[in-house]
């Protein structure tokens, strides 16, 4: 009888959740770069106007914690795609596990999101 972590497509779907995690991650970073700019952009427009300077530093720092969260996100998609090959390798992988990882990041930017909600609230 045929085992299922012998099928390669058991091996291709390992590699399609890597490379998507791999887009999320760049899709962070580049948002998070997006946003940092974003904030320069206010400043040195600020700063070229009659206009009363603002402070833009929170687009810097969220774009830059944004990058770093993207970072961590493609650092721990190649951890957990070594970790997936080896034990698909090993036949010690089991079916039916939370994504932790997946969960956690939704947890933080859904975090991130409240807190951008409640700063625009009070901004007006």
């Amino acid at each position: 009888m045929p085992n299922d972590l012998d099928d390669p497509r058991t091996a291709f779907a390992a590699e399609r959740t890597f490379l998507a995690w791999i887009r999320t991650g760049l899709g962070l970073m580049g948002v998070g770069f997006a946003l940092a700019r974003f904030g320069l952009f206010l400043r040195e427009f600020h700063a070229s106007s009659a206009a009363a300077p603002q402070h833009t530093g929170m687009t810097v720092d969220a774009g830059v914690a944004l990058v770093a969260l993207g970072v961590a996100v493609n650092v721990a998609a190649i951890a957990h795609h070594v970790r997936t090959v080896r034990q698909l390798r090993t036949g010690t992988w089991k079916s039916g596990r939370v994504a932790t990882g997946a969960v956690i990041l939704a947890a933080i930017l859904a975090l991130i999101g409240i807190a951008s909600g409640i700063y625009l609230l009070f901004l007006h």
